[in-house]
């Protein structure tokens, strides 16, 4: 059986100052000490978890889900690509899961910075335990799950909240963890487990021998939200209050800033590329079509980037992406051949697009796109048409025209890449339109249904 490597997420020091993360061998590498802290999760005299524990240990032996695997030298995780994509689910009826639903357990929070779909799970808003049917939770995160564990993604979990009079039972964390098997497990990235408590440090210590290296690798404590910055567009972030209000304590506790606020700087480089607007970056380079855009998109071609399955849906290793962003914010020249990876210049070209000040499809596009599905289909692609005529600005257009023009190219080649119009619009149309305040399940789907139109009617909404 593998047994799980030290060498997990590193430490190194988030904005402000702020020390970041903690090893997985439970030490605490935070300088300073936790306040205030949840009461323990679960039974602590050890009888619950003895006996869980042997009920791993079991599992393992018959070769269970617990199976090593091999890591990548830039910490990624080495996973097979399945042979075929599923098509993403119509959103169900919310009756049929309204009684979970409502309390808000678990939200989708738009994409992370590399474009990879964010999942949040918060434990403060689980009900009272004498009343809640945690089966039905169960259902309802695999039901949400379903519709994104085709692509990569990743998950928040904020631990805060969970005590004696809301927790579920640790065999249902037992359950849950087998049911939540290789389909569910395999793209995802990253679980962010937010304010861990040391009762959690020991649980995973208990249980580290019987998790694969494969799974152990994709765990990162996150002691303070100001952490969650460098990885997660913040103001995207659905976090609930109480999670606000603790962290606030905690920090001031501990005496330190407390910056979400982006920090004061002297404006970007006349050369900088991402973050910025279009407007910026067309005023400084002259361009409409920005670089970025135009040698992704050019050098996939080149290739045959259509033709390479699961295109725009894998992520590439991010110590590479930092570094073609860096090359292009500075002015240096880009070869994507060097890097011998298609998947790289189609998730900059995804980073790109999602980290521009304001979408491609403008904020003031994104309450008319959600209204969209009012319309019969016939006055849709009519309303289309308008929008993007009348509304949407002209360089907007004409990016927008380019890049979709692609995508187009890409579909037509489903048979091989397995890219229909439906997961191109899964995988990219995040990336395009969002709102100004958090996202969600119901924000995120509309944008979806949006650029799938935009890739089935090209010549239709495209009349310049």
């Amino acid at each position: 059986m593998a047994e799980a490597t030290d060498g997990f997420p590193t430490q190194s020091e988030a904005r402000g100052g702020v020390p970041r993360l903690v090893d997985m061998a439970g030490v605490d590498r935070d300088i300073f000490t936790s306040t205030d802290e949840p009461e323990l999760e679960f039974d602590d005299d050890g009888t619950e978890l003895s006996s869980a524990k042997e009920e791993l240990a079991k599992e393992g032996e018959q070769g269970g889900p617990f199976r090593g695997g091999a890591i990548t030298p830039d910490g990624l995780i080495d996973e097979d690509f399945e042979a075929e994509l599923g098509t993403p689910q119509e959103e169900d009826a919310h009756s049929e899961f309204t009684d979970v639903e409502r309390y808000g357990i678990v939200e989708v929070a738009g994409d992370d910075l590399y474009g990879r779909k964010v999942i949040v799970v918060s434990a403060c808003k689980l009900p009272s335990n004498k009343n809640f049917d945690h089966q039905r939770l169960l259902e309802y995160i695999k039901h949400t799950l379903d519709k994104y564990v085709e692509q990569d993604y990743v998950l928040v979990y904020f631990h805060y909240g969970l005590h004696s009079s809301n927790k579920p039972k640790l065999s249902w964390l037992l359950q849950a963890y087998r049911e939540l098997n290789r389909k569910y497990k395999k793209n995802l990235k990253t679980l962010y487990l937010v304010h861990p408590t040391n009762f959690i440090k020991v649980l995973w210590n208990i249980f580290r021998p019987f998790i694969s290296a494969k799974f152990g690798k994709k765990l990162m404590y996150v002691n303070y939200l100001v952490e969650l910055r460098n990885h997660l567009p913040f103001d995207q972030l659905t976090v609930p209050l109480p999670v606000l209000e603790y962290d606030a304590k905690k920090a001031a506790a501990n005496k330190l800033q407390y910056p979400y606020e982006k920090e004061a700087h002297d404006g970007p480089s006349k050369t900088q590329q991402f973050g910025v607007s279009l407007q910026f970056i067309k005023a400084n380079s002259g361009r409409v079509i920005p670089l970025v855009v135009e040698q992704t998109i050019t050098y996939m071609r080149q290739i045959g980037g259509d033709e390479v399955e699961g295109i725009f849906r894998r992520c590439a290793p991010l110590t590479t992406l930092k570094e073609v962003q860096e090359k292009y914010n500075a002015g240096e020249p880009v070869n994507f051949a060097e890097y011998g990876d298609v998947h790289v210049p189609a998730a900059i070209l995804k980073k790109f697009l999602r980290e521009l000040s304001e979408p491609l499809l403008t904020f003031d596009l994104f309450e008319p796109i959600t209204r969209l599905h009012f319309h019969d289909a016939p006055k849709r692609i009519m309303e289309v048409q308008r929008m993007l005529q009348d509304e949407l600005p002209e360089d907007n257009y004409a990016i927008l025209k380019f890049i979709m023009h692609f995508l187009v190219e890409v579909t037509q080649k489903a048979e091989v890449n397995k890219m229909t119009p439906s997961n191109v619009a899964t995988v990219f149309g995040p990336n395009l339109a969002w709102s100004k305040g958090q996202a969600n399940l119901s924000t995120i789907e509309p944008v979806i249904k949006f650029t799938q139109l935009l890739i089935e009617n090209f010549d239709d909404v495209f009349l310049r």
